[in-house]
């Protein structure tokens, strides 16, 4: 459980505190990402674009997949009994509709017993097949998630301006060819670092805001696409950016996720020496560059 620092604690309760916590921290994102639905365990994500009336195959999977009419969350999937897949837990034989995660109430698909399927949603209204291995090979070669040791020198006090009516900010992917995404703005965090302001921009995703980021450790000492940060403003205009807790995206894990690319401003010119770094194999290699 998270600790709680009492007041009158010395600086070195805080210390400890904080090194407990994000102890905790590290270790779930350890356990987490060898899950049966963790990061490693994404071994294929595929757009069904193909002609409704015949379908089309994905790799690693049997049953033929189309997409449904407009509108519809989900793809209709086509498989004989003999190809052994279940949707909610039902033997498919003949043509079955899939809901998507987008649906009140999501499908549960399973090919084998460590093969598992979801189905996603798209910006522009299509749908992917997403296929988890809870045996693949990212998670028997999975050595470590390899991070720089704690510093408070990296808990950095910002503050949060909310932007009038919210905006909107581009955010490229890496599979989207250029293409970029707006995101919601609900504002701005700005700090101060060796006499030099910075102006940085978290979106909206989920519960928190998702401040995407790159510096320039990237490439060099942690991961090249860059990291992210979880981050929540307070009711007073105040931030915290407790880098400490930056986190691999999960494209660090596995190649079948489209993650975002830090927009303009968030590229810094100076090293982040906190958080995590990279994806280690058991022999210590990078899992993925």
């Amino acid at each position: 459980m998270t600790q709680q620092v009492e007041q009158g604690s010395t600086d070195q309760d805080r210390t400890d505190a904080a090194l407990a916590q994000l102890a905790e921290f590290r270790d779930a994102r350890s356990r987490a990402v060898v899950g049966p639905r963790g990061n490693l365990a994404l071994v294929n994500t595929q757009w069904i674009t193909g002609d409704p009336a015949v379908g089309q195959p994905v790799w690693g999977v049997p049953g033929l997949w189309a997409p449904l009419p407009a509108g519809v969350s989900g793809l209709a999937l086509t498989a004989a009994a003999s190809e052994g897949i279940t949707v909610d837990g039902d033997v498919v034989d003949g043509s079955v509709l899939v809901a998507g995660l987008d649906a009140m109430q999501p499908s549960s698909i399973r090919f084998s017993d460590t093969l598992t399927g979801t189905v996603i949603a798209g910006e522009d209204g299509g749908y992917a097949l997403r296929v988890w291995d809870a045996a693949s090979e990212g998670i028997r070669d999975f050595g470590r998630i390899d991070a720089f040791p704690y510093d408070p020198d990296w808990v950095v006090e910002a503050t949060f301006t909310p932007i009038p009516g919210r905006g909107e900010v581009s955010i490229a992917h890496l599979q989207d060819e250029g293409r970029t995404r707006q995101r919601a703005l609900p504002g701005e965090i700005t700090f101060t670092r060796d006499g030099i302001d910075y102006n940085l921009v978290a979106f909206e995703d989920g519960p928190s805001l998702l401040l995407v980021f790159a510096d320039a450790t990237n490439g060099v000492s942690t991961y090249s696409v860059g990291r992210f940060l979880r981050v929540s403003p307070e009711g007073d205009g105040t931030i915290r950016l407790d880098f400490n807790r930056a986190y691999l995206p999960p494209c660090a894990f596995s190649y079948n996720f489209n993650c975002p690319i830090a927009p303009a401003q968030n590229r810094l010119t100076i090293p982040i020496e906190a958080g995590e770094r990279m994806v280690l194999a058991t022999d210590g290699t990078p899992l993925h560059d």
